[in-house]
C-alpha cells in the first residue's frame, strides 16, 4: 500500500497530534462565576476566605466571619468549595431586587454599619462561619458583629467581662438546648442573674451545629447516630467515611459540609428561627 492510501478503512495512527494547539491539549477549563454579592470564595494565592460585599470593573472586595474586608483584583484566581473559578462583573438582570443567602432583601451598594455595642455569641468557630455565610449580609447591614465563645461554659466568664444592659444586648446561640442538657441549666441561670434581662439564650437541639445542615445536602437521608461513648465528630466522619485521625481532618469535614450551604434553604427551620429571633433581640 502506497504511503498515501488508506485503503478506505479506519486511520490506525489518529490524527496528527502536531495538529491544533496542543499545548492546550488537556488542560481543564476554568469555570467563569458572576460576582454576586454574598457569594463566599477563596482567593487561592493568599487563601483568604470571605463573602463578596462590592464589586467594580476591576476589584472585588471580601469580608470574612470576622468583618475583615480585603480588596482582589478581578483577574486573580478564586476558589468555590475547592474549584478553582474566575469571576467577572454579573450582567444586568430584569430580575428584580436580589435576595440575601438569609432570604432577606440584599441592600445593594450599602456599607456595613458601624458596630454595634450589642452581640451575638456563638459556641465555636463553626457555629461562627454558618452564621457568617447565610446571615453575613444582614448582620453587616444591622451593624451586628459575632464572636464566639469556644464553649458554653465560658458564657458567664465572657458576659461578666461584658457587662450587657439596655444599649449592650447579648444573644447567645448554643449547641444541644434540649431540657435537663447542661446547656440548658447554664441558659436559665443566666436569664436569672443580674443581666438577664439583657441577655437572650436560644438554641438548637442538635448535638452541634453540624446537624443544623439539612442531610439531603450531603446525600444523606439523615445524619448517622453515634454512640455517646465516641465523639460527635469523630464519630460522624467515620460514619460517612470520611478522614478523622487529627483536628485537620475535622476541619476539612466541616468545609466539606459548608460547602454544600448556599443559603437559608439548606439549614433546618430550628435552627433559622433561632438566629433570626437573636438578631431581632440585639437590634431592637
Amino acid at each position: 500500500m502506497s504511503q498515501g492510501d488508506t485503503g478506505g478503512g479506519p486511520d490506525r495512527y489518529g490524527s496528527d497530534v502536531l495538529a491544533g494547539d496542543w499545548k492546550k491539549a488537556g488542560q481543564r477549563r476554568i469555570r467563569v462565576v458572576d460576582a454576586v454579592r454574598d457569594l463566599v470564595v477563596e482567593e487561592a494565592s493568599s487563601g483568604f476566605t470571605g463573602a463578596i460585599v462590592r464589586i467594580a470593573s476591576s476589584t472585588v472586595e471580601l469580608v470574612d466571619w470576622k468583618d475583615r474586608v480585603r480588596a482582589f483584583p478581578l483577574t486573580a484566581l478564586f476558589r468555590i468549595d475547592g474549584e478553582p473559578v474566575h469571576l467577572q462583573v454579573p450582567r444586568a438582570t430584569s430580575e428584580g431586587r436580589l435576595r440575601s443567602a438569609s432570604g432577606s432583601f440584599a441592600v445593594q451598594d450599602a456599607r456595613a454599619r458601624t458596630a454595634l455595642a450589642s452581640r451575638i455569641f456563638v459556641e465555636g468557630r463553626h457555629d461562627a462561619e454558618l452564621v457568617e455565610k447565610v446571615w453575613g449580609h444582614d448582620l453587616r447591614i444591622e451593624g451586628v458583629a459575632v464572636e464566639y465563645l469556644e464553649g458554653v461554659d465560658h458564657l458567664a466568664d465572657v458576659l461578666a467581662a461584658f457587662r450587657p444592659g439596655p444599649k449592650r444586648r447579648v444573644g447567645v446561640l448554643v449547641d444541644h438546648l434540649v431540657p435537663g442538657s447542661k446547656e440548658s441549666r447554664i441558659a436559665e441561670s443566666v436569664a436569672r442573674g443580674p443581666h438577664g434581662s439583657s441577655v437572650l439564650v436560644v438554641g438548637h437541639p442538635y448535638v452541634d451545629v453540624w446537624q443544623s445542615v439539612k442531610p439531603g445536602r450531603l446525600g444523606l437521608d439523615e445524619w448517622p447516630v453515634v454512640p455517646r461513648s465516641v465523639e460527635w465528630k469523630h464519630g460522624i466522619c467515620e460514619a460517612l467515611g470520611w478522614p478523622h485521625d487529627d483536628q485537620e481532618d475535622i476541619a476539612r469535614a466541616w468545609q466539606r459540609i459548608l460547602g454544600r450551604v448556599r443559603t437559608f434553604a439548606d439549614l433546618e427551620p430550628s435552627l433559622l428561627g433561632r438566629v433570626e429571633q437573636l438578631i431581632d433581640f440585639v437590634t431592637e
